[in-house]
Formats: structure tokens, C-alpha cells, sequence
């Protein structure tokens, strides 16, 4: 089993909290996303799924929750997802309004995120965190 691992980047929430970023390439530049644990899958935020795919389809399951909005979703093909040296192709993604966490992050001094790393990644490829070293590790 071959290890990929990919630095992170602790953000402190007025300390209240922490999130995890990672470095992510989708659509050929370079972006934040959060690592979230808690989400069930992957979203990209709407306006830059909007931009780069002209199919996109609104999903059946009208909701979508994260641990930061509710709101209709949008699905479609991303041609290239890069994180770190673990490459997705043709991956089916979600879009959400990411736009309210945007304008949160901007507020506190933190980068923008294009999209939310959840479940479906980081279970598919048994990603462990070691929060010591701010590593984001990935096995296939």
C-alpha cells in the first residue's frame, strides 16, 4: 500500500475552534479546502462549479447539509481533482453555496476554501490526520 502525504494548515476560529485546510487542484488552480471529518461527502462551492462545467445537473435530494449551510445542490464532473499527490478523475461533484464561509473566513483573516474534503475521499482512500505534525496522509 503506497502512503500519500499532503501538508495542513491549522486555522484558529477566535479561539473557538480549529479548522484544517489542505491544498487542493481542481480546474487547474490552486485552492483551499477544509478537511471535515463530520461531512458525509465532498462539496465544491457553487460559483466555481458554475464557472468551470457548463452540465450541471440540480440533484433529486434538493438539501444538503454541512456543518455550514443548507441549500439546494448541484451536481457535476470535475475532470481533475489533485490533493497533494492523490489525483480523482472524473470526479462526481457536489456543488454548494460556499459563499457565507467565505466571507467568514475573509473576515477573520483566513483564505477562501473552493470546497469541503468529507467522508467520501478520506474514507475511500483511509486518510489519517496527525494533527502533531499537520499531515494529511492517504493510502491506496
Amino acid at each position: 500500500m503506497r502512503t500519500l502525504t499532503v501538508p495542513l494548515t491549522l486555522i484558529n476560529l477566535q479561539d473557538d475552534g480549529f479548522h484544517l485546510l489542505v491544498e487542493i487542484v481542481v480546474f487547474g488552480e490552486k485552492q483551499f479546502a477544509v478537511v471535515d471529518t463530520g461531512a458525509s461527502r465532498s462539496v465544491f462551492d457553487k460559483g466555481l462549479m458554475e464557472k468551470n462545467i457548463v452540465d450541471l445537473a440540480v440533484s433529486e435530494e434538493t438539501q444538503a447539509a454541512t456543518i455550514f449551510s443548507t441549500s439546494t445542490t448541484l451536481l457535476g464532473v470535475i475532470p481533475q481533482l489533485k490533493i497533494g499527490a492523490l489525483t480523482l478523475k472524473s470526479y462526481a461533484g457536489v456543488a454548494l453555496d460556499l459563499q457565507g464561509v467565505n466571507d467568514t473566513y475573509l473576515q477573520l483573516g483566513h483564505p477562501a476554501i473552493a470546497a469541503i474534503i468529507g467522508g467520501d475521499i478520506l474514507m475511500a482512500y483511509q486518510a489519517k490526520i496527525d494533527y502533531q505534525k499537520k499531515l494529511l496522509r492517504f493510502y491506496k
